[in-house]
């Protein structure tokens, strides 16, 4: 039993001889080689570069070219968590700082071409500032000599999508007003921090489809996650997929919204040209840990990879990866498309899909079908507050997960033998049946893999030379336990809003813990019967280093023939860790906390910053072997690219550093080539 669903009937099951045809007449699209010009790399978001100049042999005299400094830096209050990724076109590097500053700078010399600034608030922050990446569109219809020809578009954290001329940065006045679309437009009460967009725009077609993120586990009445697509030359919205309300494809009627509190991507989609369709990895609801309030709508949608028509904004299929989410395992990862072979063995356009809960599905791009064997699993339900709303199973993939065994007691660790014995005794009183293990009030209960794990927004790269798929990875479990409204109301949870929320009312206070999304923190989850307290990360209570024992964090090869690991290596070193937060300065590879991605080239390495080590590693495709490394002033908790200017192979990352993993707070992009 698989859980792919076409909407409406609407999909004739055979596509088969005029469909290949379309697929072989796909738009002209940029390709990656000596460019970047995509997020993923190409448009297909392998995050693989052909460039093969950087090799295992030479990559020892791989050096420093440059270091920018984007000049964005937080203000007393502010969390960053910048997370960029440029793209880089013709000489250029575009990007967006961590407060949606666009800038452009020489791909060769870092030396900065222009910057344009669109002011974006402080108190549009949600957990934190974060811009990953921007898109890059040329307007086939408008004169070689038109400004705005080819265009930068960002979406901001304060909702609004921003177009500039690539060339001079200048706003886009064909564009919305001024270079500018207001997205919060048709969303009803306005919240700054409830609604932001830290993931790059996708465009298909000559659409510019975005979602937002909506702030997590505060009000049951949040934001629709309502996605849209715009032209990406006239800023006009083009239609909207609204799931609980799809006669909402041209906007609310006057005096209503978008349906509210629905589950929104907040991550990168994907596109494919010849199709005209967008996948869109959907999220749960705002309420990450109750379910019982929610719509048949959000139930049918929820953690699923959505296939959308960008000429109708009509849904085409989805597949779900989880019923009835309650465990925040919304789909975090950008999709991959790839060929993959179908079931006569002939290869198929195809769509891979990461989870947090660590499986990997792959299929097919056209109509959703499985490519794959799909399991079921019996899904406990021991402890829950609302045991007829869990679904009775869950998918599983029968070809891949970076999920590992369950956790034991003696899986319980510390720097001492006083902290090991308090690990084991929370892991006796809590709630743990293995990864599906429900929400529980009575007592804590074991989230594992945790939210951030196995794959989040960094997602996966393919090397299709070596037909590997690589992935870093999250091992670590959270300890949850849900609180009883009238608990939540004594202990003063309360959403990050003024009493009267309006245009720019801000509470500062937040959650109780202060601490937005990492750590120990409380959600308030109003208009459910329980708050939550998640200790992401199960902390020990004594020298604040996780109850469980490392490897916290890896990163594995898969091959794409078989879906069998080639290897699987821990990921990060102990230098920056100890008890009480004393670094150990150790360089054992212990296996850390990862955020952020890979890039995999040609001439056989896998690039990798993402630890909270603050190393930046070459890695050894076909082994795993790290090769090479360099020392950061702070994380590089994003996405690398590799690039060539001049006939010169260059590898480049963000080394910005980032709130939630604690790794410090800088503005550095750093690009390095090979020493002559």
């Amino acid at each position: 039993m698989f859980t792919s669903v076409k909407s409406g009937g609407a999909l004739a099951i055979a596509i088969s001889c005029a469909l290949q045809m379309q697929f072989a007449q796909a738009q002209d699209v940029p390709q990656v080689g000596s460019d970047w010009p995509f997020y993923g790399g190409d448009h297909n978001a392998q995050r693989f570069s052909p460039l093969k100049q950087i090799t295992p042999e030479n990559v020892g005299r791989l050096e420093r070219a440059f270091v920018y400094h984007t000049r964005d830096l937080p203000n007393p209050g502010s969390r960053y968590s910048p997370e960029t990724t440029p793209v880089k076109v013709g000489n250029d590097l575009l990007m967006c700082s961590a407060k949606n500053i666009l800038i452009s700078i020489n791909a060769a010399t870092g030396k900065e071409n222009w910057r344009h600034d669109p002011g974006v608030p402080d108190q549009a922050i949600p957990h934190a500032a974060a811009c990953r990446g921007v898109a890059v569109y040329t307007a086939p219809q408008l004169p070689e000599t038109a400004q705005c020809r080819s265009r930068v578009v960002e979406a901001t954290l304060d909702a609004r999508l921003v177009a500039v001329d690539l060339r001079t940065g200048e706003p886009c006045k064909d564009f919305g007003q001024n270079g500018t679309v207001d997205l919060w437009e048709g969303l009803g009460k306005k919240v700054p921090g409830w609604y932001a967009v830290t993931a790059p725009p996708t465009i298909v077609n000559g659409v510019v489809v975005t979602g937002a993120q909506i702030r997590d586990g505060q009000d049951e009445d949040a934001p629709s996650g309502v996605i849209r697509g715009y032209d990406a030359v006239t800023g006009k919205m083009a239609w909207a997929w609204d799931l609980a309300n799809p006669d909402n494809v041209h906007g609310p009627a006057e005096g209503s919204t978008y349906t509210r509190g629905t589950p929104n991507m907040w991550t990168a989609a994907v596109s494919d040209e010849a199709l005209g369709y967008v996948y869109l990895p959907i999220s749960n609801s705002s309420i990450d840990y109750y379910g019982s309030n929610r719509s048949a709508a959000e139930n049918k949608y929820s953690t699923s990879l959505v296939a959308v028509d960008v000429k109708t904004g009509k849904d085409v299929w989805h597949f779900q990866t989880i019923r009835h989410d309650v465990w925040d395992y919304d789909l975090g990862s950008q999709p991959t498309m790839l060929d993959y072979p179908g079931k006569d063995g002939k290869p198929v356009p195809a769509v891979l899909l990461p989870t947090k809960q660590g499986d990997i599905y792959i299929l097919d791009r056209a109509t959703g079908e499985p490519l794959i064997p799909i399991g079921e699993v019996k899904a406990p339900k021991g402890g829950s507050v609302e045991p007829d709303f869990l679904a009775d199973t869950q998918p599983t993939s029968e070809w891949h997960t970076l999920r590992k065994a369950p956790k034991t007691e003696a899986d319980m660790w510390g720097f001492s033998p006083l902290d090991q014995l308090m690990c084991r005794i929370q892991f006796r009183q809590a709630n743990y049946e293995g990864y599906l293990t429900p929400p529980s009030v009575d007592r804590p209960w074991i989230q594992y893999p945790g939210y951030n794990g196995g794959s989040d927004w960094g997602s996966v790269a393919i090397d299709p030379v070596r037909r590997l798929l690589i992935a870093n990875y999250n091992d670590i479990p959270n300890l949850n336990q849900l609180i009883p409204r009238e608990q939540a109301d004594k202990m003063g949870l309360k959403p990050i809003y003024a009493p009267k929320p309006d245009e720019t009312a801000l509470n500062k206070a937040g959650s109780k813990s202060g601490k937005g999304e990492g750590g120990a923190s409380t959600y308030p989850q109003v208009n459910a019967p329980y708050a939550i307290s998640v200790n992401a990360g199960w902390r020990n209570w004594g020298t604040g280093v996780p109850c469980s024992a490392p490897p916290y964090g890896g990163i594995r090869a898969v091959s794409l023939d078989t879906g069998k690991t080639v290897w699987d290596e821990p990921l990060g070193t102990a230098r920056r860790n100890g008890p009480f937060g004393i670094p150990s300065h150790l360089p054992l590879n212990i296996g850390l906390p990862n955020n952020g991605g890979t890039v995999t080239t040609a001439g056989g390495l896998t690039f990798v910053g993402a630890a909270t080590d603050n190393l930046f590693r070459a890695i050894d495709t076909a082994t795993g072997e790290v090769l090479w490394e360099d020392v950061l002033t702070v994380g590089a908790q994003a996405n690398p690219i590799s690039y060539e200017v001049n006939g010169e192979q260059y590898v480049l990352v963000s080394a910005s550093g980032h709130a939630f993993m604690e790794t410090g707070t800088s503005d550095e992009i750093i690009a390095y080539k090979l020493r002559k």
